[in-house]
């Protein structure tokens, strides 16, 4: 069998046997599948698709390529959450302890940024200390002391996604539906979460730009979790414009814990509260989703939920003083302000082009193994359907190289568009499936 082979029968539109795509991953993990051609593969699979069974197979296969976790031998249940790719997304950071202060325990594994969206990898790595590279054992050690654990993609578990994923980012494979699917649903079945909540996202700051692609996308993964025995939901939720106000790592740490406080946007309330809702929901410890969301807002309201989140930082080997002290946190050396040109109501909040400024601000990655400037990022103060005055600050724009804010500040003032006519606002979800 030969790649090269392979490769020609997807780009000729033909189903790979289980056996051909287990020998993709097992040669693309152990080396002897090169990174030029499992790029041609992938945009193969990104132009011409697969069918229910490659996309299991693949699954399944990428899921087998490391060790695999049965948590159940030693913390039931644990719930997990996963975010298609957003732009301001920093949820994980504020519902996962949410969740494991209501007393269910939350084992996930988080990605680095890819694209334009960002990592929760990258930022947790801006609280100086934070380890996010643990073994498998310090994994289930966490998890079991501490009811929460957030890490990397441990090199154990599911390699063959995690060399996928980093060539994924810089080949122009990152919005395959088949690709997502496999890479989300691998990582969940070797994690050995029992119950997973996702969060589809779907607009022009996400991978999936409609929401028929979006529910193509969540049912896919739904029903491959349900396949392999797990408990499985998806929101779908928009991505026109950026969650919440902040974009960026340490400005998206600062905004997540300020929220752990009940402090900061409406719509990331209510996205994290519902999401926490259904994880809640979906591990036992709630009944209905009503019941979830008072047993998330009690624990936001006393104390428990940021305190957990202290007890991670310090689990993880991080300095919990930049959690007590935000402005601790990595700073900036510049700080410009974007104001409207106009008065109107604002049309639109392009997250996309935020998503891409920041990464030429250096928040994100231009290509693979890029190193992140944890400080820059963009403060966003102006959501859709909002009225605007000329002169308002819509940005404030935290850089630290003048030449990349003269390049970012073009796509951020384009973001923006301003209408005469009152527009209206977004929905916060667009539905649920797998309930």
């Amino acid at each position: 069998m030969r790649a090269v082979d392979l490769i020609i029968k997807k780009r000729d539109k033909l189903e790979l046997t289980n056996e051909e795509i287990g020998f993709l991953v097992e040669g693309y993990t152990d080396g002897s599948i090169p990174d030029y051609q499992m790029s041609a593969w992938a945009m193969a699979v990104l132009l011409n698709g697969m069918s229910a069974e490659e996309i299991t197979n693949l699954t399944l296969a990428m899921a087998r390529s490391g060790e695999t976790l049965d948590l159940g031998q030693e913390v039931y249940p644990v719930v997990d959450k996963h975010s298609t790719g957003g732009v301001g997304d920093k949820t994980t950071l504020t519902v996962a302890p949410i969740v494991a202060a209501c007393g269910l325990p939350v084992g996930k594994m988080s990605g680095r940024g890819l694209g334009f969206s960002g990592g929760t990898i990258d930022k947790l790595e801006s609280i100086p200390g934070f380890k996010t590279d643990l073994t498998t054992q310090q994994f289930i050690e966490i998890l079991k002391e501490h009811q929460i654990v957030l890490t990397g993609q441990s090199a154990d578990l599911a390699p063959a996604d995690g060399k996928l994923y980093a060539l994924r980012d810089v080949t122009g494979t990152v919005q395959s539906i088949p690709l997502i699917a496999s890479s989300v649903m691998s990582k969940k079945i070797a994690a050995g979460a029992h119950a997973i909540v996702l969060d589809v996202k779907v607009g022009q700051g996400a991978f999936m730009k409609t929401l028929d692609d979006a529910k193509e996308l969540a049912h896919t993964m739904v029903a491959i979790g349900k396949l392999s025995g797990r408990k499985v939901i998806a929101v779908l939720s928009p991505m026109d414009q950026p969650l919440g106000s902040a974009v960026g790592n340490a400005l998206e740490v600062k905004e997540a814990v300020e929220m752990l406080k009940g402090i900061g946007p409406e719509d990331y309330r209510y996205h994290c509260q519902h999401l926490a809702a259904y994880m809640l929901l979906l591990g036992g410890k709630a009944a209905t989703e009503e019941q979830g969301l008072v047993l998330a807002q009690r624990a936001i309201d006393n104390g428990s939920a940021l305190e957990k989140f202290c007890e991670l930082v310090i689990a993880q080997g991080g300095d919990v003083s930049y959690i007590d002290d935000l402005g601790k946190l990595p700073k900036a050396g510049i700080i410009h302000t974007i104001q409207a040109e106009e008065s109107g109501w604002a049309a639109e909040v392009n997250a996309q082009e935020i998503g891409e400024s920041s990464v030429i601000l250096g928040a994100g990655r231009l290509k693979k193994g890029d190193p992140i400037d944890p400080a820059v990022g963009i403060m966003v103060h102006v959501k859709i359907g909002d009225r605007v005055e000329k002169g308002q600050t819509l940005f404030e724009v935290h850089v630290n190289d003048e030449c990349k804010y003269n390049e970012a500040m073009v796509k951020i003032k384009k973001s923006v568009k301003i209408s005469n006519e009152p527009v209206e606002a977004p929905p916060y979800f667009y539905g649920v499936i797998g309930l």
